[in-house]
C-alpha cells in the first residue's frame, strides 16, 4: 500500500493505494504521528483506491483516531471503494470515525470545533448480517412444506444466478464462531407462518449452508449445520445451529473470522466510551 500526503489549507488528507492489511498499519501510524507532531488538526483518509481492508487495518484507524482527539484534531474517511465502505459500516466504524462523500466535505467536518462523531453504546454489536443459504438435507422437508411452483425461479442474492427447483431458502446471519452460526428466516416468498417454519426447521434438522465472511478475500464458505434451538418470532423463525460437517480451511477462516470480530468489537468500546 502507498499511502501520498496532500496538504489543504487548514487539513490533511492522505491518499491510501492498494490493501491495507497488517503489514502497513504501522506505516499509518507513522504518518498519522508526524502529522500531529507538525500541528495538523485535521486529517481525512482518502480511500478510493483502497481494495482491501482487514480486521487489523480498521483497528489502526479506531486507534489513530484516538490519538488525534487526544492532541485536540479529528479524523475522517473520504470516498471509500465499495469494499472499503461495505466493511466500515458493517463493523460500525462509521460511528466513530465518519463517512464523507468528498475529501472537502472531510475537511470541514474535521475541522468543525464542537463536532463529535456520532457514537454508539460502549456494547456495540459489530456481528454482520449476511445473506445466507440453507436447505434442509432431507428433501422430503421442503416437499412437504413448500409446493413445488415455490421452488421455482429464485435467484440466489450470493451469486445472482437462479437456483431453479432446487430450492433454498434465503436467512439472515446474526452470529458465527468456531461452533456454529445463528441466523433468522422470515419464510421468504413461502407463505410459511411461524409455526410451519419451525416445524419444517425443527431440533436436529441439518442444512446445507453457503456463506460470505466479511474481512477475508475469500469466496463462499460451505458446511453442514444442525440445529440445535429454534425460537418462533411474529415475522420468522431464529435459529442456532452447530456444525457437523467443516472443511479444515473453512474451519480456519471462521476462527480468523471470530478472532476478527473479537478484535474489533474490543476496539469499538474504547473508541465509543465517554
Amino acid at each position: 500500500m502507498q499511502i501520498t500526503a496532500e496538504p489543504r489549507e487548514d487539513f490533511t488528507v492522505l491518499h491510501l493505494r492498494g490493501e491495507f492489511d497488517t503489514f502497513y498499519c504501522p506505516l499509518l501510524q507513522k504518518e498519522i504521528d508526524g502529522l500531529i507532531a507538525a500541528g495538523v488538526k485535521g486529517i481525512v483518509l482518502n480511500l478510493r483506491l483502497v481494495k482491501f481492508i482487514n480486521s487489523t487495518a480498521l483497528g489502526a484507524v479506531i486507534k489513530a483516531s484516538r490519538v488525534l482527539t487526544t492532541h485536540g484534531g479529528k479524523l475522517a474517511i473520504s470516498r471509500p471503494s465499495k469494499f472499503c465502505r461495505d466493511i466500515i459500516e458493517k463493523v460500525g466504524l462509521d460511528r466513530v470515525v465518519p463517512i464523507h462523500d468528498t475529501d472537502e466535505d472531510a475537511g470541514t467536518a474535521v475541522l468543525e470545533e464542537h463536532r463529535r462523531p456520532a457514537r454508539g453504546p460502549a456494547g456495540v454489536a459489530i456481528e454482520d448480517e449476511t445473506a445466507i443459504l440453507f436447505t434442509p438435507r432431507d428433501p422430503a422437508r421442503v416437499e412437504h412444506f413448500i409446493p413445488e411452483e415455490q421452488r421455482a425461479g429464485q435467484r440466489s442474492p450470493l451469486q445472482g444466478q437462479d437456483l431453479g427447483t432446487s430450492w433454498r431458502g434465503v436467512g439472515r446471519m446474526s452470529a458465527l464462531d468456531a461452533e456454529g452460526l445463528r441466523f433468522v428466516w422470515n419464510g421468504g416468498t413461502t407463505g410459511l407462518t411461524p409455526f410451519e417454519m419451525g416445524q419444517m426447521l425443527s431440533l436436529g434438522t441439518e442444512l446445507d449452508v453457503k456463506f460470505r465472511l466479511p474481512l477475508l478475500q475469500r469466496g463462499h464458505c460451505e458446511a453442514v449445520v444442525t440445529i440445535q434451538e429454534v425460537e418462533e418470532r411474529p415475522d420468522g423463525v431464529k435459529l442456532r445451529t452447530s456444525f457437523s460437517e467443516l472443511d479444515k480451511e473453512t474451519q480456519n477462516a471462521i476462527a480468523q473470522y471470530a478472532k476478527d470480530m473479537a478484535y474489533l468489537k474490543k476496539e469499538l468500546r474504547k473508541a465509543t466510551e465517554t
